[in-house]
Protein backbone atom coordinates (compact mmCIF):
# COMPACT_ATOMS: atom_id res chain seq x y z
CA UNK A 1 0.00 0.00 0.00
CA UNK A 2 2.79 2.43 0.95
CA UNK A 3 4.59 1.59 -2.30
CA UNK A 4 1.49 2.49 -4.36
CA UNK A 5 1.09 5.77 -2.46
CA UNK A 6 4.75 6.61 -3.05
CA UNK A 7 4.49 5.87 -6.77
CA UNK A 8 1.31 7.95 -6.95
CA UNK A 9 3.15 10.89 -5.41
CA UNK A 10 5.92 10.57 -7.97
CA UNK A 11 3.41 10.60 -10.80
CA UNK A 12 1.81 13.72 -9.36
CA UNK A 13 5.21 15.37 -9.19
CA UNK A 14 5.87 14.34 -12.79
CA UNK A 15 2.62 15.98 -13.90
CA UNK A 16 3.58 19.21 -12.16
CA UNK A 17 7.10 19.18 -13.59
CA UNK A 18 5.98 18.19 -17.12
CA UNK A 19 8.15 18.54 -20.20
CA UNK A 20 10.17 15.33 -20.32
CA UNK A 21 11.37 15.18 -16.69
CA UNK A 22 12.40 11.62 -15.84
CA UNK A 23 11.63 9.79 -12.60
CA UNK A 24 13.03 6.48 -11.41
CA UNK A 25 9.70 4.68 -11.08
CA UNK A 26 9.50 0.91 -10.98
CA UNK A 27 8.89 -0.04 -14.61
CA UNK A 28 5.87 -2.15 -15.52
CA UNK A 29 6.39 -4.02 -18.77
CA UNK A 30 3.57 -3.63 -21.29
CA UNK A 31 3.18 -4.25 -25.01
CA UNK A 32 1.11 -1.96 -27.24
CA UNK A 33 -0.06 -3.39 -30.56
CA UNK A 34 -0.56 -1.02 -33.47
CA UNK A 35 -1.13 -1.35 -37.23
CA UNK A 36 1.64 1.00 -38.39
CA UNK A 37 0.82 3.98 -40.57
CA UNK A 38 -2.69 2.66 -41.24
CA UNK A 39 -3.33 4.52 -37.95
CA UNK A 40 -1.13 7.51 -38.70
CA UNK A 41 -1.70 9.67 -35.65
CA UNK A 42 -1.65 6.68 -33.34
CA UNK A 43 1.74 5.66 -34.70
CA UNK A 44 3.04 9.20 -34.28
CA UNK A 45 1.90 9.48 -30.65
CA UNK A 46 3.37 6.07 -29.81
CA UNK A 47 6.67 7.11 -31.37
CA UNK A 48 6.66 10.41 -29.43
CA UNK A 49 5.81 8.56 -26.24
CA UNK A 50 8.81 6.29 -26.64
CA UNK A 51 11.32 8.79 -28.02
CA UNK A 52 10.60 11.39 -25.35
CA UNK A 53 10.51 8.91 -22.46
CA UNK A 54 6.87 9.65 -21.63
CA UNK A 55 5.90 6.03 -21.00
CA UNK A 56 8.94 5.59 -18.76
CA UNK A 57 8.02 8.79 -16.93
CA UNK A 58 4.87 7.07 -15.71
CA UNK A 59 6.60 3.84 -14.78
CA UNK A 60 5.93 1.97 -18.03
CA UNK A 61 8.39 -0.10 -20.03
CA UNK A 62 6.38 0.02 -23.27
CA UNK A 63 7.17 -2.21 -26.23
CA UNK A 64 5.45 -1.66 -29.58
CA UNK A 65 4.37 -4.78 -31.46
CA UNK A 66 2.56 -5.52 -34.71
CA UNK A 67 3.08 -2.59 -37.04
CA UNK A 68 0.90 -4.07 -39.78
CA UNK A 69 -2.84 -4.35 -40.61
CA UNK A 70 -4.63 -6.95 -38.50
CA UNK A 71 -2.52 -6.36 -35.40
CA UNK A 72 -5.67 -5.83 -33.32
CA UNK A 73 -5.78 -9.61 -32.86
CA UNK A 74 -2.70 -9.31 -30.63
CA UNK A 75 -4.54 -7.47 -27.83
CA UNK A 76 -5.17 -9.84 -24.94
CA UNK A 77 -2.58 -12.25 -26.30
CA UNK A 78 0.81 -10.77 -27.07
CA UNK A 79 -0.13 -7.23 -26.04
CA UNK A 80 -1.95 -5.67 -23.12
CA UNK A 81 -2.97 -2.61 -25.14
CA UNK A 82 -3.65 -1.61 -28.71
CA UNK A 83 -3.92 1.66 -30.64
CA UNK A 84 -6.25 1.17 -33.62
CA UNK A 85 -8.95 2.78 -35.69
CA UNK A 86 -12.43 2.12 -34.34
CA UNK A 87 -13.19 0.05 -37.43
CA UNK A 88 -10.65 -2.53 -36.27
CA UNK A 89 -12.11 -2.40 -32.77
CA UNK A 90 -15.64 -3.11 -34.04
CA UNK A 91 -14.44 -6.02 -36.18
CA UNK A 92 -12.47 -7.55 -33.31
CA UNK A 93 -15.42 -7.30 -30.91
CA UNK A 94 -17.80 -8.77 -33.48
CA UNK A 95 -15.39 -11.70 -33.78
CA UNK A 96 -15.52 -12.33 -30.04
CA UNK A 97 -12.74 -10.26 -28.47
CA UNK A 98 -13.69 -8.36 -25.31
CA UNK A 99 -12.24 -4.88 -25.88
CA UNK A 100 -12.75 -1.58 -24.09
CA UNK A 101 -11.92 1.84 -25.52
CA UNK A 102 -10.11 3.86 -22.86
CA UNK A 103 -9.47 6.85 -25.08
CA UNK A 104 -10.06 8.25 -28.56
CA UNK A 105 -6.86 9.96 -29.70
CA UNK A 106 -8.28 11.61 -32.83
CA UNK A 107 -11.48 13.46 -33.65
CA UNK A 108 -12.32 11.11 -36.52
CA UNK A 109 -12.66 13.95 -39.01
CA UNK A 110 -11.24 12.68 -42.31
CA UNK A 111 -8.29 14.72 -43.49
CA UNK A 112 -7.00 12.37 -46.22
CA UNK A 113 -6.47 13.43 -49.81
CA UNK A 114 -7.66 11.39 -52.77
CA UNK A 115 -4.47 11.35 -54.84
CA UNK A 116 -4.45 10.17 -58.46
CA UNK A 117 -2.21 9.82 -61.47
CA UNK A 118 -1.72 13.17 -63.19
CA UNK A 119 -4.00 12.39 -66.15
CA UNK A 120 -6.99 11.77 -63.86
CA UNK A 121 -8.56 15.22 -63.65
CA UNK A 122 -12.18 14.63 -62.65
CA UNK A 123 -14.32 12.10 -60.80
CA UNK A 124 -15.53 10.41 -63.98
CA UNK A 125 -11.93 9.56 -64.88
CA UNK A 126 -11.83 7.11 -61.95
CA UNK A 127 -14.32 4.76 -63.60
CA UNK A 128 -12.71 1.44 -64.36
CA UNK A 129 -9.59 2.35 -62.37
CA UNK A 130 -7.65 0.64 -59.54
CA UNK A 131 -7.91 2.13 -56.05
CA UNK A 132 -5.20 1.18 -53.55
CA UNK A 133 -5.86 1.01 -49.82
CA UNK A 134 -4.44 -0.36 -46.58
CA UNK A 135 -5.85 -3.35 -44.71
CA UNK A 136 -8.89 -5.35 -45.71
CA UNK A 137 -12.33 -4.82 -47.24
CA UNK A 138 -14.59 -3.38 -44.56
CA UNK A 139 -11.79 -1.74 -42.57
CA UNK A 140 -11.29 1.97 -41.88
CA UNK A 141 -9.15 2.82 -44.96
CA UNK A 142 -11.60 1.01 -47.25
CA UNK A 143 -14.48 2.84 -45.57
CA UNK A 144 -12.77 6.22 -45.95
CA UNK A 145 -12.12 5.48 -49.63
CA UNK A 146 -15.79 4.65 -50.16
CA UNK A 147 -16.92 7.81 -48.37
CA UNK A 148 -14.66 9.87 -50.62
CA UNK A 149 -15.93 8.17 -53.77
CA UNK A 150 -19.54 8.62 -52.64
CA UNK A 151 -18.86 12.31 -52.06
CA UNK A 152 -17.72 12.52 -55.70
CA UNK A 153 -20.90 10.79 -56.86
CA UNK A 154 -19.19 7.50 -57.66
CA UNK A 155 -20.26 3.96 -56.83
CA UNK A 156 -17.41 1.41 -56.89
CA UNK A 157 -19.62 -1.43 -58.12
CA UNK A 158 -21.49 0.58 -60.74
CA UNK A 159 -18.36 2.39 -61.90
CA UNK A 160 -16.17 -0.71 -61.98
CA UNK A 161 -13.60 0.63 -59.50
CA UNK A 162 -11.31 -2.15 -58.27
CA UNK A 163 -9.95 -2.05 -54.72
CA UNK A 164 -6.44 -3.41 -54.14
CA UNK A 165 -4.97 -3.89 -50.66
CA UNK A 166 -1.36 -2.65 -50.71
CA UNK A 167 0.73 -2.87 -47.51
CA UNK A 168 1.00 0.27 -45.37
CA UNK A 169 0.57 3.89 -46.44
CA UNK A 170 4.17 4.31 -47.70
CA UNK A 171 3.68 1.17 -49.82
CA UNK A 172 0.39 2.54 -51.17
CA UNK A 173 2.19 5.72 -52.22
CA UNK A 174 4.91 3.62 -53.89
CA UNK A 175 2.26 1.56 -55.72
CA UNK A 176 0.72 4.77 -57.03
CA UNK A 177 4.12 6.01 -58.14
CA UNK A 178 5.04 2.81 -60.00
CA UNK A 179 1.64 2.49 -61.69
CA UNK A 180 0.33 -0.56 -59.83
CA UNK A 181 -2.72 1.50 -58.81
CA UNK A 182 -4.36 4.63 -60.21
CA UNK A 183 -5.65 6.34 -57.05
CA UNK A 184 -5.47 6.21 -53.26
CA UNK A 185 -6.44 8.01 -50.08
CA UNK A 186 -3.23 9.37 -48.54
CA UNK A 187 -2.36 11.47 -45.52
CA UNK A 188 -1.71 15.18 -46.21
CA UNK A 189 2.01 14.54 -45.67
CA UNK A 190 2.24 11.77 -48.26
CA UNK A 191 -0.10 13.68 -50.56
CA UNK A 192 2.25 16.68 -50.51
CA UNK A 193 5.18 14.45 -51.38
CA UNK A 194 3.27 12.87 -54.26
CA UNK A 195 2.16 16.28 -55.58
CA UNK A 196 5.81 17.31 -55.80
CA UNK A 197 6.24 14.33 -58.14
CA UNK A 198 3.41 15.41 -60.44
CA UNK A 199 0.44 13.53 -59.00
CA UNK A 200 -2.97 15.18 -58.60
CA UNK A 201 -5.29 15.72 -55.66
CA UNK A 202 -8.83 15.02 -56.78
CA UNK A 203 -10.38 15.57 -53.35
CA UNK A 204 -9.29 17.04 -50.01
CA UNK A 205 -11.54 15.33 -47.49
CA UNK A 206 -11.05 17.78 -44.62
CA UNK A 207 -13.35 20.54 -45.99
CA UNK A 208 -16.11 17.97 -46.54
CA UNK A 209 -16.47 17.73 -42.75
CA UNK A 210 -17.03 13.97 -42.96
CA UNK A 211 -16.19 11.89 -39.89
CA UNK A 212 -15.20 8.23 -39.80
CA UNK A 213 -12.95 6.11 -37.60
CA UNK A 214 -11.32 7.58 -34.52
CA UNK A 215 -7.97 6.20 -33.40
CA UNK A 216 -8.59 4.48 -30.07
CA UNK A 217 -6.58 3.16 -27.15
CA UNK A 218 -7.98 -0.27 -26.30
CA UNK A 219 -7.40 -3.06 -23.84
CA UNK A 220 -9.43 -6.04 -22.68
CA UNK A 221 -12.24 -5.80 -20.16
CA UNK A 222 -10.32 -8.16 -17.88
CA UNK A 223 -7.21 -5.97 -17.95
CA UNK A 224 -9.26 -2.88 -17.06
CA UNK A 225 -10.69 -4.71 -14.04
CA UNK A 226 -7.35 -6.13 -12.89
CA UNK A 227 -4.98 -3.24 -13.66
CA UNK A 228 -6.86 0.09 -13.64
CA UNK A 229 -3.74 1.88 -12.38
CA UNK A 230 -1.74 0.78 -15.44
CA UNK A 231 -4.54 1.81 -17.81
CA UNK A 232 -4.59 5.26 -16.22
CA UNK A 233 -0.82 5.61 -16.68
CA UNK A 234 -1.03 4.69 -20.38
CA UNK A 235 -3.86 7.17 -20.94
CA UNK A 236 -1.86 9.87 -19.15
CA UNK A 237 1.29 9.17 -21.16
CA UNK A 238 -0.62 9.43 -24.44
CA UNK A 239 -2.32 12.69 -23.40
CA UNK A 240 1.13 14.06 -22.59
CA UNK A 241 2.36 12.83 -25.99
CA UNK A 242 -0.41 14.95 -27.53
CA UNK A 243 0.57 17.97 -25.43
CA UNK A 244 4.22 17.50 -26.41
CA UNK A 245 3.32 17.18 -30.10
CA UNK A 246 1.13 20.29 -30.13
CA UNK A 247 3.63 22.49 -28.27
CA UNK A 248 5.06 25.08 -30.69
CA UNK A 249 8.53 24.78 -29.13
CA UNK A 250 8.61 21.07 -29.97
CA UNK A 251 7.77 21.45 -33.64
CA UNK A 252 11.29 20.59 -34.97
CA UNK A 253 11.33 17.39 -32.91
CA UNK A 254 7.82 16.38 -33.96
CA UNK A 255 8.55 17.09 -37.64
CA UNK A 256 11.56 14.75 -37.44
CA UNK A 257 9.31 12.06 -35.99
CA UNK A 258 6.73 12.66 -38.74
CA UNK A 259 9.49 12.14 -41.32
CA UNK A 260 10.47 8.86 -39.68
CA UNK A 261 6.94 7.50 -39.15
CA UNK A 262 5.80 8.28 -42.71
CA UNK A 263 9.15 7.55 -44.36
CA UNK A 264 9.23 11.00 -45.99
CA UNK A 265 11.97 12.67 -48.00
CA UNK A 266 10.24 15.98 -48.79
CA UNK A 267 10.45 18.66 -46.02
CA UNK A 268 7.26 20.29 -47.32
CA UNK A 269 5.45 16.97 -46.89
CA UNK A 270 6.65 16.78 -43.29
CA UNK A 271 5.20 20.26 -42.69
CA UNK A 272 1.85 19.05 -44.05
CA UNK A 273 1.99 16.11 -41.66
CA UNK A 274 2.68 18.41 -38.74
CA UNK A 275 -0.19 20.74 -39.64
CA UNK A 276 -2.56 17.75 -39.68
CA UNK A 277 -2.10 17.41 -35.91
CA UNK A 278 -5.20 19.58 -35.49
CA UNK A 279 -7.08 16.28 -35.79
CA UNK A 280 -5.81 15.12 -32.40
CA UNK A 281 -8.57 14.78 -29.80
CA UNK A 282 -7.18 16.92 -27.00
CA UNK A 283 -9.69 15.56 -24.49
CA UNK A 284 -9.73 11.98 -25.71
CA UNK A 285 -13.26 10.90 -24.84
CA UNK A 286 -14.57 8.11 -27.08
CA UNK A 287 -18.02 8.92 -28.46
CA UNK A 288 -20.97 6.64 -29.06
CA UNK A 289 -22.04 8.75 -32.03
CA UNK A 290 -18.74 8.18 -33.83
CA UNK A 291 -18.86 4.44 -33.17
CA UNK A 292 -22.43 4.14 -34.40
CA UNK A 293 -21.64 6.09 -37.55
CA UNK A 294 -18.69 3.84 -38.32
CA UNK A 295 -20.75 0.75 -37.53
CA UNK A 296 -23.48 1.83 -39.97
CA UNK A 297 -21.06 2.30 -42.87
CA UNK A 298 -19.15 -0.92 -42.18
CA UNK A 299 -22.41 -2.88 -41.94
CA UNK A 300 -22.99 -2.20 -45.64
CA UNK A 301 -20.24 -4.77 -46.21
CA UNK A 302 -20.77 -6.92 -43.10
CA UNK A 303 -24.30 -6.70 -41.59
CA UNK A 304 -23.20 -8.84 -38.61
CA UNK A 305 -21.44 -5.77 -37.21
CA UNK A 306 -24.86 -4.35 -36.29
CA UNK A 307 -24.99 -6.94 -33.49
CA UNK A 308 -22.21 -5.12 -31.60
CA UNK A 309 -23.57 -2.97 -28.76
CA UNK A 310 -21.24 -0.01 -29.08
CA UNK A 311 -22.25 1.46 -25.71
CA UNK A 312 -20.50 -1.48 -24.04
CA UNK A 313 -17.17 -0.68 -25.71
CA UNK A 314 -16.56 2.69 -24.07
CA UNK A 315 -14.61 2.93 -20.80
CA UNK A 316 -13.93 6.64 -20.42
CA UNK A 317 -13.49 6.84 -16.63
CA UNK A 318 -9.72 7.31 -16.94
CA UNK A 319 -10.01 10.30 -19.29
CA UNK A 320 -12.80 11.67 -17.11
CA UNK A 321 -10.69 11.34 -13.96
CA UNK A 322 -7.75 13.17 -15.55
CA UNK A 323 -10.08 15.83 -16.92
CA UNK A 324 -11.97 16.45 -13.69
CA UNK A 325 -8.75 16.66 -11.66
CA UNK A 326 -7.28 19.22 -14.04
CA UNK A 327 -4.46 16.96 -15.18
CA UNK A 328 -5.24 17.35 -18.88
CA UNK A 329 -5.40 21.14 -18.69
CA UNK A 330 -2.26 21.10 -16.56
CA UNK A 331 -0.31 19.17 -19.17
CA UNK A 332 -1.29 21.48 -22.02
CA UNK A 333 -0.47 24.52 -19.88
CA UNK A 334 2.93 23.09 -18.95
CA UNK A 335 3.81 22.64 -22.62
CA UNK A 336 2.46 26.05 -23.58
CA UNK A 337 -0.40 24.71 -25.69
CA UNK A 338 -3.38 27.06 -25.93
Amino acid sequence: MKKKIFQGCLIALALIAGGGTQFALAQTKIAIAHPGTISAFGSLLLAIGQEQGLFAKYGLDARLVGGSPGSSRLVGKEAEFGVFGTAGVLKSVQQGTSLKMSGALTTGRISNHLVTRAEIKKAEDLRGKRFGFVGSIGGAPWTIANLGLQHLGLDPKRDNITFLSVGGLPQVASALENGTIDAAMLTPALSSQMQSKGFSVLLDMYPTNIYAAQTALVTTGAYVREHPDIVEKVVTALVEAMAFSLAPRNKPTVVRTVIKVFDLTDPAAAEEGYEALHNLNRRPYPTIESLKGMQKVMALHDPKLLSVKVEDLIEDRFVRKLDERGVIDGLYKTYGVK
